[in-house]
């Protein structure tokens, strides 16, 4: 019998993972896909009611719709959020996997990223196919500058949730940081608020965040008149996802054994 390649193990592991991880997310807890859908369909009413209560009678936010406007942004965050929060435990719920050597750390969160990432894709469309039929203007004018947005906050995700899980299996008390910073970071990184608004000053500290980049440039490609933050920079975001990702994958490598470890 012919010896597999290490290219067919592997696919073969992230294939068997990926199956047990699709199986898990989706049907292990039933209220699972009713909370994917209620989390950001609540925000988004109770931001519609605030910004009615403020009186405010302008349904334009820098050329953009209002609500398809926050569909974007907060869709496009919380394509980041799964990595920051779901990664943390990836290692931990697959500690009996790596009795088999074909298994590693890194798998575990490659596989659960993507599971996580393609549900959210999912749940991005159906908000996409249910506005347009209550009449949102949420149909991309730009589809493939949108897509490289999406794609771009798909792979910082993955940087974050590479670097992080190594982090919260050596560190356990970073992972409550991190989810503390969830909310904070949302506002910051302008996908419920607007940045625009904000003195110049104010955006010099908080365009160092990548997060605000990819979500900019994905809302550029959902309405092609759309006023990005100043500074928005695809060059600036992509130096981001490279040094994440390549500095997770240095830190799986280097500490491949103490994260088998219980």
């Amino acid at each position: 019998m012919q010896a597999r390649t290490p290219w067919q193990v592997t696919r073969s592991v992230w294939f068997a993972m990926f199956m047990r991880e699709a199986v898990s997310r989706t049907m292990a807890d039933r209220m699972g896909w009713f909370w994917m859908i209620f989390e950001p369909a609540a925000v988004i009413a109770i931001m519609a009611l605030i910004r009615g209560a403020f009186g405010s009678t302008n349904k334009l936010i820098m050329n953009a719709e209002y609500i398809p406007w926050l569909i974007v942004g907060m869709m496009g965050f919380f394509l980041v959020r799964e990595g920051l929060t779901r990664s943390q435990g990836a290692i931990n719920a697959s500690q009996a996997l790596f009795a088999y050597r074909q298994v590693q750390p890194v798998d575990t969160v490659l596989v659960r990223s993507f599971v996580d990432d393609m549900l959210r894709t999912f749940i991005f469309m159906l908000f996409i196919v249910g506005g347009l039929g209550l009449g949102l203007d949420i149909f991309p004018d730009n589809a493939i500058q949108a897509l490289f947005g999406w794609l771009s906050l798909w792979a910082l995700g993955l940087g974050f949730g590479l670097v992080v899980s190594v982090t919260v299996k050596l560190i356990p008390e970073v992972g409550k940081v991190i989810n503390m910073t969830n909310l904070p970071l949302m506002i910051v990184s302008g996908a419920i608020l607007p940045l625009n608004s904000l003195p110049h000053s104010a955006l010099e500290y908080l365009t160092l965040n990548p997060i605000v980049h990819g979500i900019e440039l994905m809302r550029l490609g959902f309405f092609e008149n759309y006023r990005v933050v100043a500074g928005t920079s695809a060059v600036y975001l992509w130096l981001w996802i490279l040094a994440l990702n390549a500095l997770g994958l240095l830190m799986h490598l280097r500490y491949r054994d103490q994260l088998k470890a219980k």
